[in-house]
């Protein structure tokens, strides 16, 4: 039997890919850990995906994929990113793009209502929502890094931005055309 458990991170601190350690507190942890955290909602919206929305589930997994990149990239010191690979654990611009092509390809398909989505069509397009605010969550985390100097480039930035956009169109995609889903928000006059 493989055993998962290692009992270093008992004195609170993780390693860091590459080596070095950090508090499972820091500003890194939290900003790959809300990707992970992202990684499994999109799981759970994926598995939702019936034989009709082959498209999507597909995209979903993509995204997940190119999420894990991100993810490594964070895992990793700055001082020893140079060992990451474009594509692989570092994330590219031609990753950003790609996502910028699936967005368009989605947001082409739709029609947004005039004010905010309340998320809640369908419980797919609910759980890509939930999967979009994590995302944002991390790249509030990642911006955070970046202004401390913690970062050895921006494009992870540019990647988990877009990653957000792509949900939030994949979830609209997803979403049902219900008008009292837009009514909610007005407040009585």
């Amino acid at each position: 039997m493989v055993k998962i458990y290692t009992k270093k991170g008992d004195d609170g601190t993780t390693s860091l890919w590459y080596g070095g350690r950090v508090p499972k507190h820091h500003g890194r942890t939290s900003a790959y850990g809300a990707l992970d955290e992202a990684c499994s909602q999109l799981g759970l919206a994926r598995a939702l995906c019936g034989p009709e929305q082959a498209e999507l589930g597909g995209d979903i997994l993509t995204l997940q994929n190119d999420i894990f990149i991100a993810g490594a990239e964070l895992a990793t010191a700055p001082e020893a990113s140079e060992r990451l690979e474009a594509g692989v654990s570092r994330t590219t611009e031609e990753m950003v793009a790609e996502l910028e092509e699936a967005i368009d390809r989605y947001m082409d398909r739709v029609e947004l209502p005039p004010q905010f989505v309340i998320p809640g069509g369908n419980q797919l397009s609910a759980q890509l929502d939930v999967a979009r605010t994590t995302i944002r969550r991390a790249e509030r985390r990642i911006s955070a890094l970046n202004e401390a100097g913690e970062l050895a480039g921006e494009t992870v930035i540019h990647f988990v931005n877009r990653a957000s956009d792509l949900a939030y169109a994949m979830a609209r995609f997803a979403d049902v055309e219900d008008p009292a889903l837009f009514e909610g928000r007005r407040k009585a006059t």
